[in-house]
């Protein structure tokens, strides 16, 4: 399994130095058009530099709080949903990681998503409505695959990976807006104009080679970033299979989730990548594979269920067969000798799943601080958290409860 996570990484980090490039590059080259000599290239490389690192150890020492604070992800206890709970205890336990946090978005369309620096500081967070969707073995094949990006450690690499597309896009941006205002113009036709021909002229070129790289620098680093969220996607799927031996478990899970209409309104361009769907692909829309933050749902659930076993050799070998590639995804680490047998549906599904749905709303009234009451008369009552009575009484039959229990 080392090998396979090894390999990945090392896939990842091949990315990240093309996206280092891409910022150099970038800022080197804008460097020279405010300075046209290699002091103004070292400047506008260190600018880069600069603003790369502040993003970062922001996006270091509380990147995750801040993605979790802007989805809206509430912390939640084992009361609130003890099924959910139990997954990730048993998902942890099988990856040999800690327990991560556990977090519920009060939003009806169903994804879920993991963040952290490391296994130590690692959330997951899933929607109200992909509790009230899935069944048990559905819902712990998302699990698994949230809890392999966290053991992969591909989560530190999409942190870094972001924070390079963010800092490209801003200095970028800054340049371009700088060049529409005129200040940059402006100021260059006086303090030029005492030069001979060709230094104007190398300058005007300079600046013409800015303006393109800061027009396509933003582009190509949306692309590396896209590849790098791809692959890391085909080895959570693996990964998830692996850890529940039951590929069909998330291959339901996935066809559940892409049927959905819902619009999950706290989601953005930046967080896309981050769930286990992308959020922001409409119905029937279809992207190449260049500009897409996830592998084709069809794709993936075809893989899935073409596994002959739940080793990630298993996964490369259904692949091939599904896509008719030669290449294995991640890479050849994932042709290591291992065989383990698909395990049987729980028998929570045999038994049909309609008696196990959760109401959405129930969820997310836990998730939001309700508190429920269940009275000897059959009534169920939701206590509102802005509740300061110490008592409240059934309208049924009259009966009182304490409402801090």
């Amino acid at each position: 399994m080392w090998e396979q996570i090894r390999a990945n990484k090392r896939n990842s980090i091949l990315l990240l130095f093309l996206m280092a490039a891409v910022l150099g590059s970038i800022g080197w080259t804008i460097g020279m058009a405010y300075v046209p000599n290699p002091n103004g290239g070292i400047l506008g490389l260190g600018a880069a530099l600069a603003v790369w690192l502040i993003l970062a150890m922001v996006s270091f020492s509380s990147g995750d709080a801040i993605f979790l604070a802007a989805s809206k992800a509430v912390p939640v206890e084992k009361s609130v949903h003890p099924q959910l709970f139990n997954i990730v205890e048993e998902m942890a336990i099988a990856a040999s990681l800690p327990m991560p946090k556990v977090y519920i978005i009060n939003e009806s369309a169903p994804n879920a998503f993991a963040t952290g620096r490391n296994p130590q500081n690692a959330s997951i967070a899933v929607t109200a409505g992909l509790l009230g969707r899935l069944n048990r073995d559905e819902l712990q094949g998302v699990v698994a695959h949230e809890m392999s990006h966290i053991l992969h450690r591909d989560i530190l690499f999409v942190t870094i990976a972001g924070v390079m597309l963010g800092a490209i896009t801003m200095i970028s941006q800054i340049f371009l807006r700088s060049m529409f205002y005129g200040s940059m113009y402006g100021g260059g036709g006086r303090r030029y104009s005492s030069r001979d021909k060709n230094a104007g002229g190398a300058q005007a070129i300079m600046l013409v080679i800015a303006i393109v790289c800061a027009i396509l620098a933003p582009i190509m680093a949306t692309l590396l970033y896209f590849a790098l969220s791809r692959k890391r996607e085909y080895l959570a799927d693996a990964g998830g299979a692996r850890l529940t031996r039951y590929p069909e478990g998330l291959a339901s899970a996935l066809e559940k989730i892409s049927q959905n209409t819902i619009p999950l309104s706290v989601a953005n361009k930046a967080s896309a990548p981050m769930y286990i769907v992308n959020p922001l692909q409409k119905e029937g829309m279809k992207l190449s594979d260049l500009t897409s933050t996830h592998p084709p749902i069809s794709e993936r659930v075809r893989i899935l269920r073409g596994m002959a076993g739940a080793s990630f050799a298993d996964y490369s070998e259904a692949f091939n067969k599904s896509t008719h590639s030669t290449t294995p995804i991640p890479s050849s680490a994932m042709k290591t000798v291992e065989h383990l047998e698909i395990r049987q549906a729980s028998t929570q599904q045999a038994a049909g799943y309609k008696k196990q749905t959760r109401d959405i709303g129930d969820i997310m009234q836990r998730a939001g601080g309700y508190k429920f009451i269940d009275c000897s008369c059959g009534l169920k009552m939701k206590i509102p958290p802005n509740f300061t009575g110490s008592k409240v009484q059934c309208p049924r039959c009259g009966a009182e409860y304490n409402s801090r229990r």
